[in-house]
């Protein structure tokens, strides 16, 4: 029934007044809403930047959280943001950019408890703390492979078997490499070292870290008693006699007649369990150092994966990052030119959209198709009843571009390119640490050290990391709960020598702020990551210097070179 002629103006009235009353509230709530972001943010920094600027700094980074600057949102914020990286080897090898950043699902996250946030009972400290028998280790070294192209950070990756490994051991969330090109990171890895002290850059004979060999992970672990086997790519040299107990290296190729590389590296690496890892009274450390997800240099096609894997992937468009555009490209410091090798690949990889999709696709499946190989390896040590004696790590050589900044591969200091997936499985973990996260940062040169305190072996004098079992063995997680384990590290990529499309690059990374120097440009970059997530905004130069910035500028530049003159 129609409203009366009296009844129209009051019902008028009340609607108005409902609709300015919804104003209202939600100009209230946004205004809360902002003051609440910037309070956190300013807590976050205040709680990381040295003291010495810490007053002035609070203080004048409230003009630096403006509309103009993009302050994260609280879905930014949970964001996990991931680096790509480009590598080449001696004879020009192309390596493969990975994932896209992906944020966790609630039911993920719930999942992935923060380590910090778990505490154990007084009885359950770890899981297997009153035996003396070594474990044996066994490494999963992948390729060319960013920290989030994993199912459980994207769910676009289908890796079920190292998803799964996650729920049984823990995940270090910000894992990086101290140098993101294959060969100089796998020196980082033998020797628990900068590539700044191993020097190793140049692969022909002597290689200069093989000086060292006794010192390194792999002679220690074969020295005190270790049956060590590795298969796959080495790189650092050539693979001689003394260095394994067993060693069959092949790397550089996707097929070789009917055999794919990944199923070679699962058939040796079985081959190793089941007829070369001793009479069982000895401990074994088994290297399955996988070539997939990495490239086929000299190819159009750059990817091929298995026939096994071809069919994933299929019914979907895979999401690229939003960087991936020319706009970021352009942002790039003013030496980047078309030339830069990086950008040399971007146009190879993804400057078609139905290239790229082919493109990542194919990197997808051999990722797949190394997930599916970890699988087997597993399966292999429970059939042996080895799975509650075995150290199992699962990680990669460095970071990968997906065409974020306009570049494909690795080399330089951006997350995508530095961060990398770390995943530790280890028997005598903290029961009630197992299934969680943690975000402390970890580094490539703590895997050797952590190896050798799992083997009960005394870690040599010129490893520079840190055994990363005290982050996960005790009820704390290693850490004081006011301090945190690594606060910064420094990373380094020398280039290549007579290569003009390399960079070399220097950076020390916060958690609150990354500064990047370019030496042979003597330019600056400085990034505030929680509010950047990707590394867009160069605080440096943006028009947002101002005096607190320039005292966090000069503070950084003081912590970056000390950190560079430790790394010798």
């Amino acid at each position: 029934m129609a409203e009366s002629n009296e009844a129209q103006p009051r019902t008028r009235l009340l609607r108005r007044f409902a609709y300015i009353t919804i104003v209202i509230f939600i100009i209230i709530y946004a205004a809360v809403s902002n003051v609440l972001i910037n309070k956190r943010m300013l807590k976050e920094v205040s709680e990381n930047v040295p003291n010495d600027y810490l007053r002035s700094s609070s203080d004048s980074l409230r003009g630096l959280v403006s509309a103009d600057d993009k302050t994260a949102s609280p879905d930014d914020e949970n964001e996990l943001v991931l680096a790509d990286d480009k590598t080449a080897s001696p004879d020009g090898e192309n390596e493969l950019v990975s994932a896209v950043d992906k944020t966790a699902s609630p039911d993920e996250e719930n999942k992935l408890v923060s380590a910090d946030d778990k505490t154990a009972s007084p009885d359950g400290e770890n899981n297997n703390d009153s035996s003396d028998k070594k474990l044996n280790i066994l490494l999963f070294y992948a390729d060319d492979w960013r920290f989030d192209s994993l199912g459980y950070l994207n769910p676009e990756v289908h890796t079920p078997v190292l998803d799964k490994l996650t729920t049984e051991g823990m995940v270090f969330t910000e894992n990086a490499v101290t140098t993101s090109i294959c060969w100089i990171s796998r020196a980082c890895l033998a020797t628990g070292q900068h590539y700044a002290r191993h020097q190793t850059i140049d692969l022909s004979s002597p290689v200069p870290f093989h000086k060292y060999w006794d010192e390194t992970l792999f002679a220690k672990l074969k020295d005190n008693g270790y049956v060590t086997g590795m298969v796959g790519k080495w790189q650092p040299g050539i693979v001689k006699e003394h260095m394994f107990s067993h060693a069959n290296s092949y790397y550089g190729f996707h097929y070789s007649g009917e055999d794919h590389i990944t199923d070679m590296n699962e058939r040796d690496a079985l081959d190793f369990l089941r007829n070369k890892r001793g009479n069982g009274d000895e401990p074994f450390a088994l290297f399955v150092n996988f070539f997939a997800p990495h490239h086929k240099d000299g190819s159009k096609e750059q990817y091929f994966p298995q026939k096994t894997t071809e069919h994933l992937y299929n019914d979907k468009n895979i999401t690229f990052g939003p960087t991936c555009t020319e706009e970021a490209w352009e942002k790039m410091p003013p030496f980047f030119t078309d030339f830069n090798d990086g950008r040399v690949r971007w146009r190879d990889r993804f400057n078609e959209p139905s290239k790229a999709q082919m493109m990542i696709k194919n990197y997808f499946r051999l990722i797949s198709g190394v997930d599916m190989a970890c699988g087997k390896i597993i399966e292999e040590l429970e059939k042996q009843n080895l799975i509650d004696d075995t150290l199992i790590v699962f990680t990669t050589d460095n970071g990968y571009y997906l065409g974020e900044h306009g570049l494909a591969d690795k080399w330089y200091a951006h997350q995508e390119s530095i961060k990398v997936p770390l995943i530790i499985k280890d028997p005598r973990m903290n029961k009630n640490l197992i299934g969680t996260r943690n975000d402390e940062f970890t580094l490539s040169i703590d895997l050797a050290p952590t190896m050798l305190q799992a083997a009960g072996i005394d870690i040599p004098d010129r490893m520079q990391g840190t055994d990363m079992s005290q982050l996960y063995q005790f009820k704390d997680s290693g850490a004081n709960a006011n301090e945190a384990w690594r606060r910064s590290f420094y990373y380094e990529y020398p280039g290549i020598s007579g290569h003009t499309g390399h960079i070399p690059v220097q950076a020390l990374v916060q958690k609150d702020f990354k500064y990047i120097y370019w030496p042979g440009e003597d330019f600056e970059e400085l990034f505030h990551l929680p509010t950047d997530h990707y590394e867009e905004r160069d605080l440096a130069r943006n028009g947002t210097m101002n005096e607190t910035i320039a005292v966090i500028l000069e503070d950084l530049r003081d912590t970056f070179k000390k950190a560079r003159e430790a790394a010798f």
